[in-house]
């Protein structure tokens, strides 16, 4: 994508408001002048210009996907990311998980008196080129200005339309015994990321959050024939939680390998320091996929050759056994039952 001459520098001069005011939701001239010169500046599209109380959509024949996230994430700037970027591949990743080519994304902005007007404006900038980038337009939204001290600076609420342009039925119950699992690459980055930035952690490999747009590579994998029965991505809980959620759903065994499940070796120390399971850990660019066994293969390759840091795998795959349940076998050749924690590892991931 071309860089963009009102990228270069915030459009609302920073001697005259470089901080949030609570005018600036006090539906006043501040308040306006914050819609016009940034939101609009950022977002522009003819449905933001006609600058009424809801965006009208020209819906294209089909099936249509609808979802909604809300963001709450701290820091809200971490390696590989910010709070726009996970906003935005977070709606559309949801979107893609039913098969549906994203369309249309609203924002909701939550924001904390005093947080500086130029990183609002970053995280604008971030969410315009992450929702360009998936072939989405942001047509409509809201802002909010709360007191200092009532919101941790920025807080963002979004919903996404899509459209489903295949037959298939992905989702839980749809998966078969035989299905091959399949990985789209190495766990546990996101939440490490997060936790090392927050924390001031270092370690010896800078851990980077995998967050990414995965709309590109799903309809791909569609256009090629690809019988998919299941997607789910892996954000909080990960992987563990995700495949748990999947069999209670479907009521069939789902067999994982271990020696299968690629974790980077700076993901591998920071978890063994810190007592975490990488397999719980969160993601923001990483999916289970569940297909026939004969479309193993192909798709594998398919995700081999996107333009991403992907490193596929065949991890498990479903018994016909109708007990609801994980079992992952180690490295050594035990087997273990997987479950959901009870609680959360790290809060405030996403």
């Amino acid at each position: 994508m071309d860089a963009d001459p009102r990228e270069k520098e915030c459009p609302i001069p920073k001697d005259k408001y470089p901080h949030i005011r609570m005018a600036h939701g006090g539906g006043g001239r501040l308040m306006h002048e914050l819609i016009e010169k940034l939101f609009v500046a950022a977002f522009y599209s003819s449905s933001l210009e006609s600058e009424h109380d809801s965006a009208v959509i020209h819906a294209p024949s089909g099936r249509l996907a609808y979802t909604t996230d809300s963001y709450v994430i701290q820091p809200i700037f971490f390696p590989g990311g910010d709070i726009g970027k996970l906003a935005v591949c977070g709606t559309v990743n949801d979107l893609a998980m039913s098969g549906a080519r994203p369309l249309y994304i609203s924002v909701g902005f939550i924001l904390e008196e005093g947080l500086e007007i130029e990183t609002l404006w970053k995280i604008c900038l971030s969410m315009r080129r992450e929702a360009a980038n998936a072939g989405a337009k942001i047509i409509t939204g809201d802002t909010k200005v709360v007191d200092k001290g009532k919101c941790d600076q920025i807080y963002i609420n979004t919903a996404g339309i899509g459209i489903i342009e295949h037959d298939l039925n992905i989702r839980p119950s749809s998966i078969r015994p035989g299905d091959a699992v399949i990985l789209n690459g190495d766990i546990g980055r996101h939440g490490m990321a997060v936790m090392a930035k927050r924390e001031r952690l270092s370690f010896d490999t800078e851990i980077e959050s995998d967050c990414i747009s995965l709309s590109d590579v799903i309809m791909k994998l569609l256009e090629a024939g690809i019988e998919i029965h299941c997607l789910r991505d892996l954000t909080r809980g990960g992987l563990a939680t995700a495949c748990v959620e999947i069999a209670r759903s479907s009521k069939f065994r789902i067999e994982l390998e271990e020696k299968s499940i690629i974790i980077s070796k700076g993901v591998r120390g920071a978890c063994e320091m810190l007592g975490f399971d990488p397999i719980y850990v969160a993601n923001e660019g990483r999916f289970v996929m569940f297909v026939k066994p004969g479309d193993a293969g192909k798709a594998l390759v398919i995700i081999n050759a996107a333009d991403h840091d992907f490193s596929p795998a065949i991890i498990g795959k479903v018994t016909k056994e109708e007990s609801g349940l994980v079992t992952l076998k180690t490295r050594i050749g035990t087997e273990r039952i997987v479950d959901m924690l009870s609680g959360e590892q790290l809060p405030r991931i996403c």
